[in-house]
């Protein structure tokens, strides 16, 4: 699949993040030369600490807020694959204007910089939570409904953006609208730690994990390797049918928080048999969750030949693994 990035350089904006960081680690294995932008503000150092001995691998520190900084990490790039963003729901909510500074200006600098750097395809990381209010399931990419958070209206903005950079200056855009993304390097710590890593150090430690409502509400739990499979099949397709446009990236299944709090006590119980007797807790339902979340993946299936090869079960066997030999 990579074999046409032989000789060509690849940018992956927040490549010392969770997502990135898998991305730069693909795109090395596979001898394809990689830059990677990071400001650290989320990113961690040792998630690339085993690529900077590579002589494919180039480390840009800046940040997505300066052009400048932009324009540096895209100069000789053929392709970006940009993951750099302030995630997370609760945090735009604390934060509103921080995530608006980094997701929506960052982004607009990166297009411009890609679009003066005559980049040949900028892939982004989008988001699930641009489907906002509109109930139907599964979610298909032409039907949205309203925001339901600012962190949302900055992953909206970014896909009007990216449009309007490909009709008025030629740009080639894909957006990748994750939905519930885990597995290796994902950060267990902090306050904005997403449900399954922090799920994960909680059972460790023998601590109850607190789920928000009653457990009923269900996510598209995306495992990484499927994540990377999608970023590569978007900076490698040769089908223009399938650029310039979004596409979800998930695994077309939906599993609830309490079945997710099943499969990981079962997992780590193998390491750890007193985990299946950890208590689990509940508190209020927090604001801007939606209550379920399942993603059509057809439009990748057709277009990108997208075969998704870990449901949450092999992905949550897989990332339990690395947390039990890393945390």
């Amino acid at each position: 699949m990579l074999q046409n990035l032989q000789n060509k350089t690849v940018l992956v904006t927040g490549g010392a993040g969770f997502i990135g960081s898998n991305l730069c680690e693909t795109l090395l294995s596979n001898n394809i030369k990689t830059v990677c932008l990071d400001n650290f503000s989320t990113g961690k150092r040792d998630n690339i600490k085993p690529f900077l001995d590579s002589t494919n691998f180039k480390l840009i520190e800046g940040d997505i807020r300066n052009l400048e900084d932009c324009r540096k990490a895209c100069e000789n790039a053929d392709y970006v694959l940009h993951q750099a963003a302030l995630g997370s729901v609760p945090r735009s909510i604390n934060d509103p204007i921080t995530s608006n500074e980094v997701n929506i200006s960052g982004f607009l600098n990166m297009l411009v910089a890609s679009k003066d750097a005559n980049i040949k395809r900028f892939v982004y990381a989008a988001s699930s939570s641009t489907y906002g209010d509109h109930e139907a399931l599964p979610k298909v990419e032409d039907t949205i409904g309203k925001p339901l958070s600012p962190y949302a209206i900055t992953k909206y903005v970014n896909e009007l953006y990216a449009d309007i950079f490909q009709k008025a200056y030629g740009l080639d855009t894909i957006g990748l609208r994750y939905f519930n993304v885990f597995g290796k390097r994902q950060d267990p710590n902090g306050a904005y730690a997403a449900v399954i890593p922090l799920f994960v150090k909680q059972f460790i430690n023998h601590e109850s994990p607190m789920i928000n409502g009653d457990g009923s509400y269900s996510r598209d739990f995306t495992y990484i390797d499927n994540v990377v499979q999608m970023n590569m099949l978007c900076i490698t397709t040769d089908n223009q049918e399938a650029l310039n446009t979004v596409y979800n990236v998930a695994y077309g299944d939906r599993t609830t928080l309490l079945e997710l709090t099943t499969l990981l006590k079962k997992h780590l119980s193998e390491f750890d048999d007193s985990i299946k007797n950890v208590e689990i807790k509940h508190r209020e339902n927090r604001a801007g969750d939606i209550p379920h979340s399942l993603a059509s993946v057809d439009k990748a299936k057709k277009l990108l030949n997208y075969k998704p090869k870990y449901n949450i079960n092999d992905g949550l066997k897989e990332a339990v693994n690395w947390y039990w030999k890393n945390l």
